[in-house]
Formats: C-alpha cells, structure tokens, sequence
C-alpha cells in the first residue's frame, strides 16, 4: 500500500480544518487573536502551500514526499507555538507581555476611531476553553499529533513506492 497519498492529504486537510477553525473562531465567534495566535497562523499558511505543491508534483514521488515533509514540520511548529501559547494562557511560563488589537477595514479617515474601538486581545488570557483547553492547546495538540502521523505515514516502508 502507499503511504504517500495519505501523508499528502492530511498535509493538506489539517491545516487547512485547523485555520478555518481559527478563522471561524474569529468571524463567527467573534474570538479576536491576539499576536501569538497569528504566529500560529503562519506555518498553517506555509503548510498549505507546501502540500499543494506537492500535489502538483504527484508524478514525482521523491519530490512530492519532500514537500509533504516539509509541510508536516509547518504544522508542527504551528503545534510548538501553540504548546508554548497555552502555557502562557495557563501561566506555567511567562510569555509576551504585548496586547494586539484588530481595527479592522474602513477608510483612512477614521483610523483613530478605529484603532480606538478595536478590542484589545491579551495572549496571556484564554478567550475560550473546552474541557480546560484552549484554542492555542487544541492547535498545540492536534498539530503535533498531525506531524508526527504525517511524518510516521512517509516513513513506512513502501511510503514512496
């Protein structure tokens, strides 16, 4: 059996479950992110990419796991991010000590009102827990499980074949 088509989905399906839920939490939820949840974004962001490209490069296998390797670590350094957010959401270490703000859209005109009115979002305070987890240890859980899937499917033997 190949591994690599399984490796390549999740590589592309996790991050993308997991931004949308991010996003959703955001625009739905109205769970404004604060700086270390955009941190968290990025390598989701990155890991979209990379498997896309390695379904665009389906035809080579090497190629291809190369790509859906490297997704497997953007994910899994989004689930570092998130591991070391929700500790200082559970205050086992200090973190940043910053606050973010989210003006949103608008003309130039009323940037001040804006920036004004803009909820200020502290990454040092869950917003929202589920059985006394946070977004941020939800990502840090589920990223690093996805990795270490992703990363065990391409090691399996015949991965490739």
């Amino acid at each position: 059996m190949k591994f690599l088509p399984l490796a390549r989905a999740l590589a592309l399906i996790v991050p993308v479950l997991l931004l949308g839920g991010a996003y959703a939490s955001q625009y739905a939820g109205g769970l404004h992110p604060c700086e270390m949840c955009w941190w968290q974004r990025y390598p989701h962001m990155a890991a979209i990419v990379l498997a896309l490209i390695a379904f665009a490069a389906r035809g080579r296998p090497g190629v291809s796991a190369a790509f859906v390797a490297l997704a497997a670590l953007a994910i899994g350094a989004s689930g570092g991010i998130g591991v070391f957010h929700a500790g200082v959401e559970y205050g086992w270490w200090q973190g940043l000590t910053a606050c973010s703000t989210s003006p949103g859209g608008g003309s130039s005109a009323d940037i001040m009102d804006r920036i004004m009115a803009a909820p200020i979002t502290r990454c040092d305070v869950a917003p929202w827990s589920l059985f006394g987890i946070s977004l941020a240890g939800y990502n840090g859980l589920l990223s690093l499980a996805a990795m270490v899937a992703i990363l065990g499917l391409l090691s399996r033997k015949g991965a490739t074949a």
